[in-house]
């Protein structure tokens, strides 16, 4: 079937409705059945590739087989498979082959693997970098361009083309992905609205997520950009200053960043219906938009966030100390990496919500509220010996302080993996008082390494004391941090949907389809890091590693208390 009748067949399908007339006469015919088509469409989907990728492909491939080709790696790229290659950003990887456009394999040191082609920027002779080189193949004349160390350009020393350079890409890629917003808005969600009997506007919001909202914020993002931009002279431009002036909503892209792992599920749910699959795809073709799936579409404001610390790190590099620009440029750098730097954290925190409601699920006899209706974060866990007025009798347990509120748990006697609810305190409510080793006044008894909890009022008060002076100060510090953590979640604004809640613990419950089972939490301590089962021979992977491509933040984040204290769980496994 030809390029037009296919889009025809589509529209005649889909029922993507146009802003004019069509005439869709016959087209069912011209393709034949819809399993037909269908089947087409599956089986061809690399036919209707935009111009100039098999070309490129081309270049890098022979460039690869002389062996003069290196990749930087822009991201960390985190694997728990050992069929992938893992790195940190700025590693230097070989690259063995390239034939697939959107997985490489490499080499590292000594290991090899696949590899995401979009973590790592490719490189000619360890220099020049791969879109100028083949640029240079496409066009250049010769003797056009001069080494990477003389001068560039009409008269431009290096320092100051390669800062033209790199402004012309921000400025570039600006405008693409404005382009890339307003396709995907007026492409898709345009067609979706008018299809109600397709979808609703709680499947758009969980599909698009707050994406209409990010092209707003960017259009004028790039407007305050061509402001600064010096077209003649692009190294003068001092677009530093526009960074700074709307870092704050560059925020929105949290709440984005956050759903898209409920975007991919939803997206992948619909897409197993044909009369999806059709309808998407007659949206991309009716807006010429080039050939990637919607959720390739959808995952790049997630690398777009991530992108500008890498830029801003580039432009600085490449900015004299002396320039008007150096300044607003070095705080701009801080300022984009402090926004990666939140939306990873806040990710983070939507990520540990399953692990801690499979937690709550494997506790014995819990009682009360989930614990996801006030809390989102495991600060610190340990065992102490509580004592509580009036008996004051001790009595050992395992504690658990999260957000908000402190759980405590008492092991089994025999199974020591099992841990059965014993009550909570709400740390809205209590102060934590460090208490002196002697006799203690409200107990009347000698305490040591001990801290207490109370009530404003001091009608309610326990007492918490651990085996050793340090596990005393370490958990007088994790109270610190619960308090600390509090106040920066309200003045961030960090929330838990309900609906975020309640899809953590049917999570949790359908991982356990045979009742509530004994040691399950084993499940929960084991490292995260740990590889999944070996393959025999190295497969392609299906997809993109999507979770994975927010993980840039430049420094990396401190590794979190979550993992920290689950890795120390020790006593809980057999």
């Amino acid at each position: 079937a030809s390029h037009q009748s296919f889009i025809g067949a589509f529209w005649s399908h889909s029922l993507v409705i146009t802003d004019g007339p069509q005439d869709k006469s016959g087209l069912v015919d011209e393709v034949g059945s819809e399993d037909d088509l269908y089947n087409e469409f599956r089986s061809s989907s690399n036919r209707f590739r935009h111009p100039g990728g098999g070309g490129e492909q081309l270049a890098i491939n022979e460039l690869i087989s002389d062996g003069s080709v290196c990749a930087e790696a822009l991201w960390d790229h985190v694997t728990m498979d050992d069929q992938e290659l893992g790195f940190k950003a700025g590693d230097v990887i070989e690259v063995v082959d390239a034939t697939n456009k959107e997985w490489w394999w490499g080499r590292v040191l000594d290991s090899e693997g696949w590899f995401p082609a979009s973590f790592v920027r490719l490189r000619v002779n360890q220099d020049e970098p791969m879109e100028e080189y083949l640029a240079h193949l496409d066009g250049a004349s010769e003797g056009g361009r001069a080494s990477m160390g003389g001068p560039l350009g009409p008269g431009l020393p290096c320092k100051e083309q390669m800062r033209a350079n790199v402004i012309n890409e921000i400025m570039n890629t600006e405008r693409d992905y404005i382009k890339h917003l307003k396709d995907i808005c007026e492409g898709y969600i345009k067609q979706c609205r008018k299809r109600t009997d397709m979808f609703t506007e709680e499947q758009l919001r969980t599909i698009f997520g707050n994406i209409d909202e990010l092209y707003r914020f960017q259009k004028k993002f790039l407007k305050a950009l061509e402001k600064k931009f010096n077209k003649d002279h692009p190294h003068l431009s001092e677009i530093g200053s526009c960074f700074l002036e709307h870092q704050t909503n560059f925020q929105i892209y949290s709440e984005y960043c956050n759903n898209h792992p409920n975007a991919c599920v939803q997206l992948s749910k619909v897409m197993k219906i044909k009369k999806y699959v059709f309808f998407f795809e007659a949206c991309r073709l009716l807006q010429k938009m080039i050939d990637i799936s919607l959720d390739g579409f959808l995952l790049t404001p997630v690398q777009k966030i991530c992108k500008y610390p890498l830029q801003l790190a580039e432009l600085l590099k490449y900015t004299n100390p002396q320039h008007r620009d150096y300044k607003d440029v070095e705080a701009a750098l801080n300022a984009m990496k402090n926004v990666a730097r939140l939306i990873n954290e806040r990710k983070r925190r939507l990520e540990n919500i399953d692990k801690i409601a499979q937690w709550q699920s494997s506790i014995e006899d819990w009682e009360g509220e989930d614990i996801l209706s006030r809390s989102s974060d495991l600060i610190f866990s340990g065992d102490l010996t509580k004592i509580s007025q009036p008996q004051a009798k001790g009595q050992q347990r395992m504690f658990f302080l999260f957000d908000h509120q402190l759980v405590f748990c008492k092991k089994d006697l025999l199974r020591r993996d099992i841990l059965y609810y014993k009550g909570r305190l709400d740390m809205d409510q209590m102060q934590v008082v460090d208490v002196e080793d002697g006799k203690d006044k409200d107990f009347n008894m000698s305490v040591k390494n001990a801290l207490k909890l109370c009530s404003p009022g001091g009608e309610e008060v326990h007492l918490l004391c651990a085996k050793k002076p340090e596990q005393k100060q370490r958990w007088l510090r994790a109270f610190a941090d619960e308090r600390e953590q509090v106040q920066h979640d309200l003045e961030t604004g960090f929330t838990i949907t309900e609906v975020q809640k309640k899809q953590a613990m049917l999570n949790a419950s359908k991982s356990h389809p045979t009742g509530k089972p004994k040691g399950e939490f084993q499940l929960f301590v084991m490292p995260y890091y740990d590889f999944l089962l070996r393959q025999k021979h190295p497969t392609l992977p299906t997809s993109l590693p999507q979770q994975q491509v927010i993980m840039l933040a430049e420094p990396k984040r401190k590794t979190s208390n979550f993992w920290h204290n689950i890795g120390r769980l020790t006593p809980f496994k057999k």
